[in-house]
């Protein structure tokens, strides 16, 4: 993993190993733990793992580098990006919806720097893309994987799901009753 420089399956890994997936996951557990503290991290996202860099060497690797990987978001592409990291998959219409506001632009921001992804096709009427998060959005914010993200609290989750159920819901076609 150390020389690939793309996320690798799990079950890539058992093959190219010869051996079967819970074998590789507590190899993965295994290096997890040896990683910690030390520059190198593994980093998960849904079945794919991958070696980086930990956050708190970023600066240096930056300066050697040459890069700023650093750059601030702003507001509105922060906002965006929470949605989608607590609630992907999901569309740009139900982004719009909770944004209250349209967020093609920012899609576009956040898809030019590979902090989400299209990970599939709402099947339904157009297809629309579904986006999620990506192993960039983890590097970013400095998770190991998005079981680290911060829980939202009690009232305020309940408020937004109801918000979210209910506009869904108007928008759903009206039944007649006969």
């Amino acid at each position: 993993m150390f020389v690939a420089d793309v996320p690798v399956e799990v079950a890539t890994l058992a093959s190219l190993l010869e051996c079967d997936t819970e074998q590789v996951e507590a190899g993965l557990r295994a290096l997890s733990i040896s990683l910690e503290g030390r520059g190198l991290r593994l980093q998960r996202l849904r079945n794919r793992v991958q070696m980086v860099t930990a956050p708190d060497v970023a600066p240096v690797v930056e300066r050697f580098l040459g890069l700023n990987l650093s750059a601030r978001l702003s507001q509105a592409a922060l906002e965006t990006l929470a949605i989608i990291a607590y609630r992907q998959p999901i569309t740009r219409a139900e982004i719009d919806r909770i944004r209250g506001v349209q967020s093609s632009g920012v899609l576009r921001t956040l898809l030019a720097r590979e902090l989400i992804e299209e990970v599939g096709r709402l099947d339904t009427v157009g297809h629309p893309i579904l986006y999620g998060t990506t192993f960039r959005f983890l590097e970013y914010f400095g998770l190991k994987s998005l079981d680290e993200l911060p829980p939202l609290e009690p009232d305020e989750a309940a408020r937004l799901f109801a918000d979210w159920e209910a506009e869904r819901s108007e928008d759903r076609p009206k039944r007649q009753n006969k």
